[in-house]
């Protein structure tokens, strides 16, 4: 009877190690498989974030709560372990990238690998509309809300400097959380450097004392044409009106004066009533820019294109036509504005 107790003993002990190795080659096949599964993402540009101090158990749950993954923690965690990551976890917002594996979003979790976010300044943008799509975007921290322009050039380094103009149109990466007034600090400097970089290249001759005026008769070339071949041709209409001394005559400079007063169409009475920024009552450039102009805008601006061409007017159709006599540009007013071609 021993003999045999023994080996009923012996026979149950087996059968438990193998089971015990069944289900530890199971667990084992269930990990691996889950490791190089990708997460379910089903569309993109989702993320999570990870708060400073976060768990593994906060960190999963937030994945199941978003549907991305139905794996336990202690499955999170042994990966963690095996990639040598524990307890290197960065905090910030990761993407949740499509066919992205458990594997790879430990790995930029591990690298400090925080989701890029991305904020274009538009060619053409005030410095008002500016500030307010920055004020709309809600993965900024908002430390200028409330702030005026000027409190704004002063943090910037520039006390006393009017804003307009001076931030270059390009698109800015981010991070979520970040300040609004660090974007604005990057198109400053982005700016500046441009201007510095542009200025000692100019052509000769140019009727312009300063890169700041440059600046403003880039803004003017920028609000007229969005047609990359027209700037050096637009701009040089303006560069021969102020060297004969005409009066520009540009209803972008009078809208900018205008303020909230612009409903959306300019008249007569508008181009009669004089303002700092009235070109039809007042000679030379404006005293700042009207608008924050692009890379380009500035180019033309500096390298106006040789010509006689004194008017321009649109065709209605984003181009222009250019006239180098009062009287032809009459003509092309009658024919493209007021519709009595001949």
């Amino acid at each position: 009877m021993k003999v045999r107790g023994a080996a009923l003993w012996r026979a149950v002990l087996l059968v438990l190690l193998l089971a015990a190795v069944a289900v530890g080659a199971w667990l084992w096949m269930d990990w691996s498989r889950f490791a190089r599964t990708p997460l379910t993402v089903p569309t993109a540009g989702q993320s999570i974030d990870v708060a400073r101090g976060s768990s593994f158990a906060t960190i999963v749950s937030e994945l199941r709560t978003r549907g991305a993954t139905r794996a336990p923690a202690l499955y999170w965690r042994a990966l963690a372990m095996e990639m040598h990551a524990s307890g290197r976890l960065h905090a910030g917002e990761f993407a949740l990238r499509q066919n992205m594996t458990p594997r790879e979003l430990i790995a930029d979790m591990a690298a400090g690998k925080v989701m890029q976010r991305n904020f274009t300044i538009v060619d053409g943008w005030t410095f008002a509309d500016l500030r307010r799509a920055l004020g709309a975007v809600d993965t900024l921290t908002h430390d200028t809300a409330g702030v005026d322009d000027a409190e704004i050039m002063k943090r910037l380094g520039a006390p006393g400097a009017l804003p307009e103009g001076r931030f270059l149109p390009e698109t800015y990466a981010y991070v979520k959380g970040d300040a609004d007034s660090s974007i604005l600090k990057r198109a400053y400097v982005a700016m500046t450097k441009t201007l510095d970089a542009e200025w000692p290249g100019r052509a000769e001759g140019l009727p312009l004392t300063s890169p700041y005026e440059a600046l403003i008769l880039a803004s003017i070339v920028e609000k007229e044409t969005g047609r990359a071949d027209e700037r050096p041709r637009i701009a040089g209409v303006f560069v021969r009106r102020l060297e004969q001394h005409i009066l520009l005559q540009t209803d972008p400079t009078v809208i900018y004066g205008m303020g909230a007063a612009y409903a959306g169409n300019i008249h007569k009475s508008d181009l009669t009533t004089d303002t700092p920024y009235n070109t039809y009552t007042r000679a030379g450039l404006p005293p700042t820019p009207i608008a924050l102009p692009g890379v380009a805008a500035i180019r033309a601006a500096l390298h106006p294109a040789d010509g006689n061409e004194l008017y321009f007017v649109a065709r209605g159709d984003g181009s222009h036509v250019f006239s180098a006599t009062l009287e032809e540009h009459n003509k092309a007013v009658a024919c493209y504005q007021l519709k009595r071609c001949k």
